[in-house]
């Protein structure tokens, strides 16, 4: 029985550059920086990266550099058997800085509100942290 699949939809402005913000994600020294957890990188087309100690890993689908990253994306506690979800991240320039549009699409429903918290907790908070300590 397949698992039912929903889409997570977020957009956040971080006070940075779209190619500081595009960095930050791709980036695994500064991923590691601004999440405090180890991460690795592959930042080309079909590169492999994990974060969060490896919680976190997939593939990088396609990448525009400062514009867009489209990756294949699942944690540990995937369900068995099934396959990666879609995240694709849009940076725009914006007055305050970049504004993110996340898509994060064929996510398994249990999983929903758990990663919908979880993008705010461990990614969107800790990111706008990262860029005003660098501004302080």
């Amino acid at each position: 029985m397949p698992t039912k699949v929903t889409t997570i939809r977020q957009k956040i402005i971080i006070p940075a550059a779209p190619d500081a913000v595009y960095e930050a994600f791709m980036d695994a020294k500064k991923h590691s920086a601004f999440t405090g957890s180890k991460a690795t990188s592959d930042a080309r087309v079909g590169g492999r990266f994990t974060a969060w100690d490896g919680y976190i890993s997939g593939k990088n689908l396609e990448l525009e550099k400062g514009k867009r990253i489209v990756q294949e994306w699942k944690t540990t506690e995937w369900p068995e058997d099934y396959p990666p979800s879609r995240l694709e991240l849009t940076f725009k320039n914006a007055k305050n800085g970049t504004i993110i549009s996340m898509v994060h699409s064929d996510v398994p429903m249990e999983q929903a509100q758990e990663l919908k918290e979880g993008w705010n907790e461990f990614y969107w908070k800790p990111l706008k942290d990262y860029f005003k300590k660098e501004h302080d």
